[in-house]
């Protein structure tokens, strides 16, 4: 599957506004492209910060459907994002455990990665730090984005409640700085959210 993740900041006062318009109207709009296979909406309230995740089927949905609804999300956007980035992802692993209820919390971990290195990262990621993060409680899902031409990636992680996003800290600092230097990666930023809405998507 493949990701495109929109990044704004703006005044916190504003942001609840364009939230709401993302979550209703702009999951519609999305919900009608072809091979469109779910979303996440995720705010930092305090310090005005929203990312929003949306799934494809493959490559050219995504593609296609960024040239479809550029214009309106800018639109929608508008009233509150300062700064926006939009950024284009590979999702080679991607697991779901549960549905989520009010309170869930997001966090994600931005990393660098030589190119060449990719392999090896989703390797690590998938037989050695997936396998022990599943175990901690409270975890509802989480994905592994590459971006191989640029080198970077990006690791998010969904729990129940911000009670075990808080508890989990620890136990997952732990496994990243061990699978980080397994797999050559830098972890670039740690950033934690919480979650408007996040639709399932199918296993990657």
């Amino acid at each position: 599957m493949y990701v495109r993740t929109i990044y704004m900041t703006g005044d916190p006062a504003k942001l609840d506004g364009v939230a709401e318009a993302v979550r209703t109207e702009g999951r519609e709009l999305l919900s009608a492209q072809p091979g469109f296979r779910g979303m996440g909406l995720f705010a930092d309230r305090e310090l005005g910060k929203l990312l929003v995740g949306s799934w494809w089927e493959d490559e050219s949905s995504r593609r296609a459907s960024d040239e479809a609804l550029s214009k309106r999300r800018a639109e929608m956007m508008a009233p509150f994002a300062q700064t926006v980035a939009i950024d284009n992802w590979e999702a080679p692993i991607a697991r779901r455990a549960e549905e989520l209820g009010p309170g869930a919390c997001f966090r994600l971990a931005r990393l660098d990665v030589a190119p060449g290195d990719v392999d090896l990262l989703v390797t690590t990621f998938r037989d050695t730090a997936l396998p022990r993060v599943q175990k901690v409680p409270g975890l509802a899902g989480m994905s592994l984005l590459v971006d191989r031409e640029h080198g970077r990636a990006a690791v998010g992680a969904l729990y129940t409640d911000r009670d075990a996003l808080v508890a989990s800290r620890g136990a997952v600092a732990a496994i990243r700085g061990e699978s980080e230097t397994k797999a050559r990666v830098t972890t670039r930023s740690l950033e934690e959210f919480e979650v408007i809405l996040a639709t399932a998507v199918p296993h990657a």
